[in-house]
Protein backbone atom coordinates (compact mmCIF):
# COMPACT_ATOMS: atom_id res chain seq x y z
CA UNK A 1 0.00 0.00 0.00
CA UNK A 2 1.59 3.46 -1.06
CA UNK A 3 0.80 6.33 1.64
CA UNK A 4 -0.78 9.09 -0.32
CA UNK A 5 -0.97 12.36 1.96
CA UNK A 6 -4.19 14.31 2.39
CA UNK A 7 -2.43 17.56 0.52
CA UNK A 8 -1.50 14.91 -2.34
CA UNK A 9 -5.19 13.52 -2.55
CA UNK A 10 -6.55 16.87 -2.94
CA UNK A 11 -4.30 17.87 -5.15
CA UNK A 12 -4.98 15.08 -7.19
CA UNK A 13 -8.99 14.93 -7.22
CA UNK A 14 -8.77 18.16 -8.42
CA UNK A 15 -7.02 17.20 -11.32
CA UNK A 16 -9.17 14.48 -11.47
CA UNK A 17 -12.34 16.66 -11.87
CA UNK A 18 -10.78 19.12 -14.11
CA UNK A 19 -11.38 16.40 -16.53
CA UNK A 20 -14.39 16.19 -16.71
CA UNK A 21 -14.82 12.58 -17.49
CA UNK A 22 -16.89 10.18 -15.31
CA UNK A 23 -15.44 6.99 -13.20
CA UNK A 24 -11.79 8.61 -13.50
CA UNK A 25 -9.34 7.20 -11.31
CA UNK A 26 -5.14 6.87 -11.26
CA UNK A 27 -3.27 4.28 -11.63
CA UNK A 28 0.83 3.57 -11.07
CA UNK A 29 3.38 1.24 -12.37
CA UNK A 30 6.84 0.80 -12.77
CA UNK A 31 8.78 0.96 -16.12
CA UNK A 32 12.24 -1.38 -15.61
CA UNK A 33 11.92 -1.96 -12.13
CA UNK A 34 14.94 -2.68 -9.63
CA UNK A 35 17.02 -1.35 -11.86
CA UNK A 36 18.87 2.09 -12.46
CA UNK A 37 16.27 2.79 -15.33
CA UNK A 38 13.34 2.28 -13.17
CA UNK A 39 10.86 4.85 -13.61
CA UNK A 40 7.07 5.60 -11.63
CA UNK A 41 4.22 6.17 -14.08
CA UNK A 42 0.95 7.88 -12.58
CA UNK A 43 -1.79 8.36 -15.17
CA UNK A 44 -5.35 8.47 -15.52
CA UNK A 45 -7.50 5.41 -16.01
CA UNK A 46 -11.37 4.58 -16.39
CA UNK A 47 -12.46 2.09 -13.54
CA UNK A 48 -13.67 -0.42 -16.31
CA UNK A 49 -10.80 -0.58 -18.14
CA UNK A 50 -8.57 -1.91 -15.74
CA UNK A 51 -8.44 -5.80 -14.87
CA UNK A 52 -6.84 -8.15 -11.97
CA UNK A 53 -3.71 -7.27 -12.27
CA UNK A 54 -3.94 -3.98 -10.19
CA UNK A 55 -4.48 -4.14 -6.17
CA UNK A 56 -7.37 -1.05 -5.76
CA UNK A 57 -6.66 1.31 -2.69
CA UNK A 58 -9.42 3.52 -1.81
CA UNK A 59 -8.45 7.08 -1.31
CA UNK A 60 -12.05 8.36 -0.99
CA UNK A 61 -12.33 11.23 -4.12
CA UNK A 62 -10.62 8.19 -6.43
CA UNK A 63 -9.17 5.09 -6.01
CA UNK A 64 -5.11 4.61 -6.85
CA UNK A 65 -4.94 1.21 -9.07
CA UNK A 66 -1.60 -0.21 -8.34
CA UNK A 67 0.21 -2.43 -10.48
CA UNK A 68 0.60 -6.24 -8.02
CA UNK A 69 3.19 -6.85 -10.46
CA UNK A 70 5.41 -4.15 -9.20
CA UNK A 71 4.01 -3.73 -5.22
CA UNK A 72 7.38 -4.78 -3.87
CA UNK A 73 8.82 -1.69 -5.49
CA UNK A 74 6.00 0.31 -3.83
CA UNK A 75 7.29 -0.76 -0.18
CA UNK A 76 7.39 2.47 1.85
CA UNK A 77 6.78 4.65 -1.16
CA UNK A 78 4.82 7.84 -0.16
CA UNK A 79 3.02 10.48 -2.99
CA UNK A 80 2.91 14.12 -1.24
CA UNK A 81 2.04 17.25 -1.97
CA UNK A 82 4.32 19.98 -1.03
CA UNK A 83 3.18 24.02 -1.21
CA UNK A 84 6.24 26.00 -2.58
CA UNK A 85 5.32 29.41 -2.64
CA UNK A 86 2.52 30.35 -4.59
CA UNK A 87 3.18 26.64 -6.80
CA UNK A 88 3.31 23.25 -5.61
CA UNK A 89 5.18 19.93 -6.27
CA UNK A 90 3.47 16.59 -6.49
CA UNK A 91 6.32 14.12 -5.62
CA UNK A 92 6.77 10.38 -5.94
CA UNK A 93 9.15 8.71 -3.15
CA UNK A 94 9.62 4.77 -3.82
CA UNK A 95 13.27 3.87 -2.18
CA UNK A 96 13.00 0.20 -3.35
CA UNK A 97 12.15 1.48 -6.97
CA UNK A 98 15.18 0.66 -8.48
CA UNK A 99 16.29 -2.48 -6.44
CA UNK A 100 19.70 -2.57 -5.41
CA UNK A 101 23.08 -3.41 -6.84
CA UNK A 102 24.01 -7.02 -5.71
CA UNK A 103 27.14 -6.76 -3.88
CA UNK A 104 30.39 -8.62 -5.12
CA UNK A 105 29.87 -11.81 -2.75
CA UNK A 106 26.37 -12.42 -4.78
CA UNK A 107 25.95 -15.15 -6.06
CA UNK A 108 27.31 -14.32 -10.02
CA UNK A 109 24.24 -15.31 -12.12
CA UNK A 110 22.46 -12.71 -9.63
CA UNK A 111 25.10 -10.28 -10.35
CA UNK A 112 25.22 -10.57 -14.07
CA UNK A 113 21.77 -10.48 -14.21
CA UNK A 114 21.29 -6.99 -12.97
CA UNK A 115 24.54 -6.04 -15.19
CA UNK A 116 22.40 -7.02 -18.06
CA UNK A 117 18.75 -5.22 -16.67
CA UNK A 118 21.03 -2.27 -15.15
CA UNK A 119 23.39 -1.79 -18.60
CA UNK A 120 22.29 -3.80 -21.27
CA UNK A 121 18.55 -3.72 -21.14
CA UNK A 122 18.36 0.20 -21.51
CA UNK A 123 20.13 0.32 -24.81
CA UNK A 124 18.00 -2.90 -25.82
CA UNK A 125 15.08 -1.01 -25.16
CA UNK A 126 15.55 1.95 -27.82
CA UNK A 127 14.67 -0.93 -30.30
CA UNK A 128 11.52 -2.40 -28.50
CA UNK A 129 13.74 -5.30 -27.01
CA UNK A 130 15.40 -6.70 -23.80
CA UNK A 131 17.56 -9.85 -22.90
CA UNK A 132 17.77 -11.74 -19.91
CA UNK A 133 20.24 -14.05 -18.65
CA UNK A 134 18.92 -17.68 -18.47
CA UNK A 135 22.12 -19.40 -17.61
CA UNK A 136 25.76 -19.52 -16.45
CA UNK A 137 27.70 -23.34 -17.28
CA UNK A 138 32.04 -23.27 -16.45
CA UNK A 139 32.69 -20.25 -18.18
CA UNK A 140 29.57 -19.68 -20.72
CA UNK A 141 26.67 -16.90 -19.94
CA UNK A 142 23.41 -17.55 -21.84
CA UNK A 143 21.25 -14.99 -22.94
CA UNK A 144 18.16 -14.93 -24.26
CA UNK A 145 16.37 -12.04 -26.18
CA UNK A 146 12.57 -10.86 -26.29
CA UNK A 147 10.68 -8.00 -27.92
CA UNK A 148 12.13 -6.37 -31.03
CA UNK A 149 15.36 -8.29 -30.53
CA UNK A 150 13.83 -11.38 -30.95
CA UNK A 151 13.67 -12.35 -34.05
CA UNK A 152 15.97 -9.71 -35.04
CA UNK A 153 18.66 -10.07 -37.78
CA UNK A 154 21.09 -8.04 -35.86
CA UNK A 155 20.84 -9.88 -32.94
CA UNK A 156 23.94 -11.70 -33.72
CA UNK A 157 26.19 -8.74 -34.10
CA UNK A 158 24.40 -7.10 -30.99
CA UNK A 159 25.38 -10.31 -29.07
CA UNK A 160 28.99 -10.50 -30.22
CA UNK A 161 30.09 -7.16 -31.08
CA UNK A 162 28.59 -4.95 -28.02
CA UNK A 163 27.24 -7.54 -25.05
CA UNK A 164 30.06 -10.35 -25.16
CA UNK A 165 32.62 -7.50 -24.38
CA UNK A 166 30.89 -5.63 -22.03
CA UNK A 167 29.87 -8.43 -19.62
CA UNK A 168 33.47 -10.39 -19.99
CA UNK A 169 35.02 -7.29 -19.24
CA UNK A 170 32.49 -6.82 -15.98
CA UNK A 171 32.93 -10.40 -15.55
CA UNK A 172 36.49 -12.07 -15.16
CA UNK A 173 34.50 -15.56 -14.55
CA UNK A 174 32.62 -15.52 -18.10
CA UNK A 175 34.52 -15.53 -21.09
CA UNK A 176 31.92 -16.39 -23.71
CA UNK A 177 28.13 -15.43 -24.10
CA UNK A 178 25.89 -17.83 -26.12
CA UNK A 179 22.34 -16.86 -27.60
CA UNK A 180 19.90 -19.22 -26.32
CA UNK A 181 17.12 -17.87 -28.03
CA UNK A 182 14.59 -19.27 -30.67
CA UNK A 183 14.34 -16.59 -33.05
CA UNK A 184 12.13 -18.39 -34.87
CA UNK A 185 9.24 -17.34 -32.52
CA UNK A 186 10.00 -13.09 -32.47
CA UNK A 187 6.65 -11.58 -32.92
CA UNK A 188 7.98 -7.92 -34.14
CA UNK A 189 11.59 -8.04 -35.04
CA UNK A 190 13.43 -4.50 -35.13
CA UNK A 191 15.05 -5.71 -38.30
Amino acid sequence: MIKVTESAIEFLAGVINEQDIDNLHLKVDVQNPGTPAADCHLGFCEADEMDDSYDIQDLGPFNLYVAKADEAYFEEAEIDYEIQGASGQLNIKAPKLKGQEPDEGAPLFERVSYFIDATINPMLASHGGHARLTAIEADKAYIEFGGGCQGCGMAKQTLSQGMQSQITNAFAEINQVLDATDHALGENPYY
